[in-house]
């Protein structure tokens, strides 16, 4: 047994995350009510993940300011110009393709329970309360954009601490970091659970009659993901983005879509953050960042079935008001985060823009939910191994300008 787990041990662990997909599936298919019991793992995986990110967060990210010393170069700046480009690209993307492919939809009963905002001005005002939402209650609701400026004060303020006080902090940060490569080890485990589950639970029957819509949406993700990003990194690296690429989808992407959460994903990315070599003070402060307003999947969900309830009315729509329809879903899906539903709930705002009654919208976000078992696993996935790839090309940009040598092969 313990030769077992010594050989099982030494397989990389995206290779350990393939066996339990393919275990998963294969039990689903099998004997989905024998081996119903595995879907304990799926949750137990999210669950750890999503308890430990908050706190991890916090730590790193108080660590990394209270020890940073003055003249220090961190590359914030480029990362955060990286984040909001690649969600504005994400978005006129799904504009184009939405245009040069046309879907109209079938429209359902609109989805119960649930309050979409009303305007652009209460989604920046809800982004502006979760910043300066209480410590403790920012923690316990995963509130990333409150927890990141609570840790970013605290940082400053035990700036001038004494040594012993930052090494503890330090030491902390170090061992919270330990027990999320002790949780990302069940990786496996948790992916077959969350596979099982999600074939078992929602089958792809209910998926097929919106196929052309599930087509142009996962389309555009892809193009965004395998073109639109790779440019963009190739503008700041000047080298093949391929290897790099192809890592962060693999490493990132792979879990973010069986997770569904950008939350339970950023310990994933601080992790292959630093398997890559990047600066610690840089990630930790960007990942989280990202997880809230690097949202490319989530502009092109808000466009695309926007307008494709727009084809649905039969409104003609024109160029500046599609570029505008860009913009506003960018600054929507920046926002996603702080709204409660994500980027589906963005729709009915987005909808307004071509005069859409709200009853309308809301069936349009009906068809969204009945496609979100795919449609989110894909937006979660390209938001999230996004994150990891712009904080790498901003620091490999610094790498180049110093001609410090960027292996990515060798890195990926």
């Amino acid at each position: 047994m313990k030769s077992l787990l010594k050989k099982w041990n030494q397989i990389s662990l995206v290779k350990q995350i393939i066996v339990g997909l393919i275990i998963g599936i294969a039990l689903a298919l099998a004997i989905p009510e024998t081996a119903k019991p595995i879907v304990i793992f799926g949750s137990l995986f999210v669950g750890a993940l999503k308890a430990i990110a908050p706190v991890l967060v916090l730590f790193l990210v108080m660590s990394a300011i209270a020890q940073h010393k003055s003249g220090q170069k961190t590359n914030m700046k480029s990362v955060i110009i990286l984040y909001l480009l690649g969600t504005f690209l994400a978005g006129l993307i799904a504009v184009i393709v939405s245009f040069i492919f046309p879907v109209s939809l079938t429209l359902v009963k609109g989805a119960e329970g649930v309050t979409p905002p009303s305007g652009v001005v209460e989604v920046l005002k809800t982004l502006l309360m979760n910043i300066v939402d209480n410590p403790v209650k920012a923690i316990f609701n995963g509130n990333y954009i409150g927890i990141l400026a609570w840790a970013i004060l605290l940082g400053l303020a035990l700036r001038n601490a004494a040594d012993s006080t930052k090494t503890m902090i330090s030491n902390f940060s170090d061992a919270i970091s330990k027990m999320v490569t002790w949780v990302i080890k069940l990786a496996p485990l948790g992916i077959m659970g969350l596979v099982f589950e999600s074939i078992t639970t929602n089958g792809l029957d209910a998926l097929l009659s919106y196929g052309k819509l599930l087509i142009v949406l996962i389309g555009c993700m892809l193009f965004v993901a395998l073109v639109v990003n790779p440019i963009i990194v190739y503008m700041y690296i000047r080298q093949n983005p391929f290897p790099l690429v192809f890592k962060c989808i693999k490493e990132s992407g792979i879990t973010a879509f069986f997770t569904r959460s950008s939350a339970a994903n950023i310990p994933v990315n601080m992790r292959l953050c630093k398997e890559l070599g990047l600066n610690k003070d840089s990630y930790s402060v960007s990942i989280p960042l990202g997880a809230t307003i690097n949202m490319g999947g989530a502009a092109v969900t808000i466009s695309v079935l926007t307008l494709a309830a727009v084809n649905t009315l039969g409104i003609q729509v024109d160029l500046p008001t599609a570029i505008i329809l860009s913009v506003l879903s960018a600054v929507c899906a920046c926002g996603a985060s702080g709204v409660a539903g994500g980027s589906l709930l963005l729709i009915p705002l987005a909808c307004s823009l071509f005069g859409i009654p709200a009853d309308v919208a809301m069936q349009v976000v009906g068809v969204g939910f009945i496609i979100g078992v795919l449609q989110d696993s894909f937006e979660t996935a390209l938001n999230s191994s996004t994150d990891v790839l712009f904080t790498a090309a901003a620091e490999y940009k610094e790498w180049r300008k110093e001609g410090k040598k960027i292996d990515i092969k060798k890195i990926a």
